[in-house]
């Protein structure tokens, strides 16, 4: 399974990467840190109320050889848990933020924030892991989560935030698939018009670092046998490492079609800032919790 697979990268760099997490007073977040402490995949900075996180802390039982790796920083409420957790991360402090108890509108206005924000100028972007447990590699799916209708110019900076941080998980040259109801170039559809010409841009180097290819349908997109039916020559149909959602509904569709049809273990993190985010919700599992992790620690660069 590809969640095991990266969790032994990740050990074996031993890098000793440190997470913020931001109003850190959701009971299931302390479950999956403990995993992560007990498999040595990173320290932790937890900001928010004292009391309340202590008690938490209290409660998920951490090994008392294991307290050492873990901070607190005190902060009131949401917005000044979110401001404080990205002002560590900018700092030096820390090396990946995480969503806590809070909304992601309140993390992100802190993440842009002018004074200690972690705005790099790029397009934020969402990326996501998927581990199906007959598959030895992830599939990686941007963007489900941030940009509702992106461009031409926002799916190039799409496509290159997420060749970096996959390149840095261990895909050397990603094959990146740009997704499309048909395989064609038709002039009615914008989707198979901006999938040609980032074709086009990655042959002539202005997106490097990874093979693009599109229009493809989602089927031939994966399926070697797919692609051979219908007549597709390509380094990436069948083969795809990445793929790139036309329209925010696409990818959300396609997010939570392979979660709950597909049984797939998935992670999630933005990326384009100066360190990854990472977007948990309550519902998540101990498992997908952990692989957002994992996710962040590894698109970091050494």
């Amino acid at each position: 399974m590809a969640l095991e697979k990266l969790m032994e990268a990740v050990q074996s760099r031993n890098s000793n990467r440190t997470i913020v997490i931001a109003h850190a007073v959701d009971a299931s977040l302390f479950l999956a840190m403990k995993q992560a402490l007990e498999r040595n995949l990173a320290s932790f900075i937890l900001v928010g109320p004292l009391k309340e996180m202590e008690k938490l802390l209290e409660e998920a039982e951490i090994p008392k050889e294991l307290e050492g790796k873990v901070a607190k920083v005190n902060a009131e409420d949401d917005k000044a848990s979110a401001l404080k957790a990205v002002q560590l991360v900018s700092e030096g402090k820390g090396n990946a933020l995480m969503k806590g108890m809070l909304s992601t509108s309140t993390l992100l206005k802190a993440v842009l924030n002018k004074e200690v924000g972690l705005r790099t100028g790029k397009v934020l972007s969402h990326l996501a892991g998927f581990s199906f447990a007959d598959k030895e590699q992830l599939l990686f799916l941007t963007d489900a989560a941030m940009n509702i209708a992106p461009d031409l110019r926002d799916k190039e900076q799409i496509i290159e935030n997420a060749v970096d941080a996959v390149r840095h998980i261990g895909i050397e040259k990603p094959r990146v698939a740009v997704i499309t109801a048909v395989e064609t170039v038709n002039p009615a559809m914008q989707a198979t018009l901006d999938a040609a010409a980032l074709t086009q841009m990655n042959r002539r180097g202005q997106l490097k670092n990874c093979i693009v290819d599109g229009p493809l349908g989602l089927d031939n997109a994966i399926s070697e046998e797919s692609a051979k039916q219908k007549g597709i020559t390509s380094e990436v149909a069948g083969k795809a490492d990445i793929l790139l959602a036309p329209s925010i509904e696409a990818g959300n569709v396609l997010y939570k079609s392979l979660t709950y049809f597909g049984n797939a273990v998935v992670g999630g993190i933005i990326v384009g800032a100066k360190a990854p985010i990472i977007l948990t919700s309550r519902t998540d599992k101990v498992e997908s919790k952990l692989l957002s992790m994992l996710l962040a620690i590894s698109s970091i660069e050494a």
